[in-house]
């Protein structure tokens, strides 16, 4: 194979690392920015030029085969090089600039996060954000995200996991709802109330608690819970909390102002909930030795932006 035939094939073996992150022609194509089928037809010419088959294909994804697999081992550590070059030239250029995507949970996009943006795009006119607001746990890699800003405790080594703040999750109910169903004063009596829980899978709800009884005695409780509403929004639970439905367990970030102002209760404040939102918020992004000047502008205003917390005063 002369070096123009390798030449022409190096826009496909790059496709072919990405359906390798992916295991999705459609999430490829939308990577590459170009149809489903012209990321099939390449493929097929591009096995027909090696004269072996690259991928195996299922009705719920597409892997590489053995071959397929040493090929983008080979070739992956250059195509890196590649763009790290590209960033760095485009760094030289002066302003920074390029597409970011970010994902975000919706409770924080819509109240931290999007408030800030038209400061960060008036400072960098030549980044172009792109901000994904989803509660699902979005995989990087896969679906071609630079950055996400998640809790988290364990960070996988293939990531970087940069702090933001500290954040707690709160039990919240209205002065309404206290006054007619009562004030839980452990969290035992919580199965006997109206109780909000964020829907995730793994079937039954239940909160975990615990408080300090003393030096290094500590009370562990868990409790099952149920009521009228689950939902997989810490908005929706707030605001039927605010309208008296029942008792939620939400992040600070999203209880904001109501729980500052007293329009919603801390239920419990002396029991702390352990085990479901995390402690700190941390911005997170695919390994790399360096990343462009977009993506550490975006990185370091939302540091900036959130590294003061949301805790309630």
């Amino acid at each position: 194979m002369n070096s123009g035939d390798v030449a022409a094939m190096l826009a496909d073996l790059y496709m072919l690392m990405i359906i390798g992150e992916t295991r999705s022609l459609t999430q490829t194509a939308r990577r590459l920015g170009v149809a489903k089928s012209s990321v099939s037809m390449r493929l097929k010419n591009l096995e027909r030029a090696l004269g072996l088959s690259l991928v195996r294909r299922s009705t719920r994804s597409i892997t590489l085969t053995p071959a397929g697999q040493q090929l983008v081992q080979e070739t992956r550590g250059s195509f890196a090089h590649i763009q790290q070059g590209v960033s760095a030239v485009q760094d030289l250029a002066g302003a920074p600039r390029g597409v970011v995507r970010v994902s975000a949970p919706v409770a924080l996009g819509r109240q931290h996060i999007s408030p800030a943006i038209a400061a960060l795009l008036e400072r960098y006119p030549e980044i172009r954000l792109e901000l994904d607001l989803s509660d699902r746990l979005v995989n990087l890699t896969q679906e071609g995200y630079d950055l996400a800003v998640r809790h988290a405790g364990r960070v996988p080594e293939s990531h970087i996991a940069i702090a933001l703040c500290d954040t707690r999750a709160l039990l919240l109910a209205s002065p309404a709802y206290l006054a007619r169903r009562g004030t839980p004063r452990h969290p035992d009596e919580l199965a006997r109330h109206d109780c909000l829980p964020y829907l995730r899978e793994g079937g039954a709800a239940s909160w975990s608690f615990e408080r300090a009884l003393g030096r290094r005695r500590v009370e562990r409780v868990s409790v099952p819970v149920r009521g009228p509403l689950r939902a997989n929004n810490s908005e929706v639970l707030r605001d039927s909390v605010l309208r008296g439905l029942g008792i939620a367990m939400m992040p600070d970030f999203t209880a904001g102002t109501a729980a500052a102002a007293g329009t919603l209760a801390e239920v419990l404040p002396e029991w702390k909930p352990v085990g479901f939102f995390g402690a700190r918020l941390h911005l997170i992004r695919p390994w790399a030795p360096r990343v462009s000047r977009a993506v550490q502008c975006v990185i370091d205003h939302l540091r900036e932006t959130l590294g003061r917390g949301f805790s309630p005063s």
